[in-house]
């Protein structure tokens, strides 16, 4: 993406860049925002994650800024610092201090979802949230968190698009032609994904979320999880939840279906077919799960926790307890979901515009950092 001698390109130490979001921070043509964001070296150590190309991110480190100082104008942290400690973050912010780099952090989780234990986040937020030079959010419920928290000032950008916009067309165009018959009825598609079972995932909501669909009239609960927790041959076994889940299966409380981590058009097509998608969250802030779902039609039904419900006015949102979800409140959320007339979230052109948006803003937010603006000088 060329620049001007007027308005060069900015040259970001993006950490990471080969994840949906930050690729998505990306203007869809080359009449967008002049930025650069550095490709993900390999990881220190040569051995790349298996579910990532770029874990764990050599960019986050003093050392790789005092090696490549040269070749970046401002350093933006999104995700992939869970296993530094404070002192490692400190070392990087002061690094970045002594060859003049700005430093951009988006606050994408307040609570991490992998990790039970909200501590350590926390104490690496205590290091990045006060001594960035600009933060972003994603919605006006985080951004008023981090000025309770920090007494600090974020930027809310919504999240950009997940499903590609072909495919966006495709799935919402079917929708709409099936709505568009006037055939009333049929059975709903009420989903919940275990994924692989990280910290945050709240298995019990499964008795109050079977208990909600079966008093919904013609409407049945699918239940997704990832093969591992139910192979009693692999080091994720779970073999008391794979019980459950059986059995449930076996007395009609749900479908039960495991299957190997979706390939993105596997995703897409699986939320299409929903008619409500639960979110089984105990704790987190933000779901791109949930801005996948608003892509392709479906509507969803998200925890009071975290800001799930500020990401897009559709959500409909439960209660969550001490104990759990509350059956009523869930099933008034998926009731609320299902009597909506038009699909939820934005078409393939508002996603456009949206994303024109987002990146036009990020360049100036850099702009102004380097105070290559009028308004900066």
């Amino acid at each position: 993406m060329s620049g001007t001698p007027s308005n060069p390109v900015v040259r970001v130490a993006s950490i990471p860049h080969d994840q949906i979001y930050i690729r998505h921070l990306e203007a869809v043509d080359s009449s967008g925002a002049g930025v650069f964001r550095l490709p993900d070296p390999p990881p220190v150590d040569g051995v790349r994650s298996a579910q990532s190309g770029w874990w764990p991110p050599a960019m986050l480190s003093a050392d790789w800024v005092r090696a490549n100082h040269d070749s970046f104008d401002l350093m933006h942290v999104h995700f992939g610092f869970d296993a530094a400690d404070p002192a490692h973050l400190r070392e990087l912010v002061a690094e970045l201090r002594h060859f003049g780099k700005p430093l951009v952090y988006t606050v994408h989780d307040l609570v991490n979802p992998h990790q039970p234990d909200p501590a350590a986040h926390v104490e690496l937020l205590d290091v990045l949230i006060p001594h960035a030079d600009k933060l972003i959010t994603l919605t006006a419920g985080a951004a008023r968190e981090i000025r309770r928290r920090w007494g600090a000032e974020a930027q809310v950008l919504p999240h950009p698009h997940v499903v590609d916009f072909g495919t966006m067309d495709r799935i919402r165009a079917a929708r709409r032609k099936k709505a568009a018959t006037g055939i009333k009825g049929g059975m709903k598609r009420i989903g919940v994904h275990l994924k692989g079972l990280r910290p945050n995932m709240d298995t019990a909501i499964l008795d109050p979320l079977a208990r909600a669909v079966a008093r919904l009239p013609s409407a049945v609960l699918q239940v997704n999880i990832h093969s591992q927790p139910l192979d009693p041959a692999s080091d994720e076994y779970r073999p008391a939840l794979a019980g459950k889940l059986h059995d449930g299966a076996n007395l009609g409380l749900w479908e039960l279906r495991s299957h190997e981590y979706f390939s993105e058009p596997e995703l897409f097509d699986y939320l299409a077919s929903l008619d409500a998608c639960v979110l089984p969250y105990r704790f987190g802030t933000h779901s791109g799960w949930l801005e996948a779902a608003l892509d392709v039609g479906t509507p969803v039904v998200a925890p009071d926790c975290g800001h799930y419900a500020d990401q897009d006015p559709s959500v409909a949102r439960f209660r969550t307890t001490p104990t759990g979800a509350d059956e009523e409140s869930l099933l008034n959320a998926i009731r609320e979901v299902l009597r909506a007339e038009d699909l939820p979230g934005l078409d393939a052109e508002g996603r456009r515009r949206q994303r024109l948006e987002i990146a036009r803003a990020h360049r100036e937010l850099y702009d102004l950092l380097l105070d290559r603006t009028p308004a900066a000088r």
